[in-house]
C-alpha cells in the first residue's frame, strides 16, 4: 500500500516537472474578441472587444533566453504579423510583453501565437500567457490564456 501510494505520488510530481530545454515552440490561444449573450437579430451572439497582453517569462533563475518568433495568426489560420523583428533576449527572471490592442479585431475569436524560443544552455521552459482584458466603466472581463508546446 505505501508502495503504491509512494508511485502514485511520484508520478503525479513528475508531471508538474517540467525538462529543462535549449528551445520549444509554444503555442498560445488569443481571443481579439469574443461572443456572448443571446443571438441577435442579425444572427449573431454579441461581439465584445478584447486588448490582450501576450507576457513571456523566462523562469531560469540562472540562463537567459531568447525568443526568436511570435508569429500572430488569426481565426482561419492566416499570418497577420510577426512580432519579433530581431532575436529578443530575456534574462533570467526576466518578461518580454507582446500588446494587442482592443480596436484590433482582425485576429478574431480564434486567433493565436506561435512563439519559439532558444537557450545557449538547458534552460527552464517559459511560462507564456495572454491576459485579455475590456475594462470599460461598470463592468470588467479579464481573463488568462497560457501556452503549449507544440512540435516544431
Amino acid at each position: 500500500m505505501r508502495l503504491a501510494l509512494l508511485l502514485l505520488f511520484l508520478a503525479s510530481f513528475n508531471g508538474f516537472a517540467q525538462e529543462r530545454s535549449k528551445g520549444e515552440t509554444l503555442y498560445l490561444p488569443i481571443y481579439s474578441h469574443i461572443w456572448h449573450g443571446d443571438v441577435g437579430r442579425d444572427g449573431k451572439p454579441e461581439k465584445t472587444l478584447m486588448s490582450v497582453s501576450v507576457s513571456i517569462r523566462n523562469t531560469d533563475l540562472a540562463n537567459p533566453i531568447r525568443v526568436t518568433s511570435a508569429q500572430y495568426y488569426d481565426t482561419d489560420g492566416k499570418k497577420l504579423k510577426e512580432y519579433i523583428q530581431k532575436p529578443s533576449v530575456i534574462g533570467p527572471m526576466g518578461t518580454q510583453e507582446l500588446f494587442i490592442a482592443r480596436s484590433d479585431d482582425r485576429g478574431g475569436s480564434g486567433a493565436n501565437f506561435v512563439i519559439t524560443w532558444s537557450a545557449d544552455a538547458p534552460a527552464s521552459p517559459p511560462v507564456v500567457e495572454g491576459l485579455h482584458a475590456n475594462l470599460p466603466g461598470g463592468r470588467a472581463i479579464v481573463f488568462t490564456t497560457s501556452a503549449r508546446r507544440i512540435p516544431q
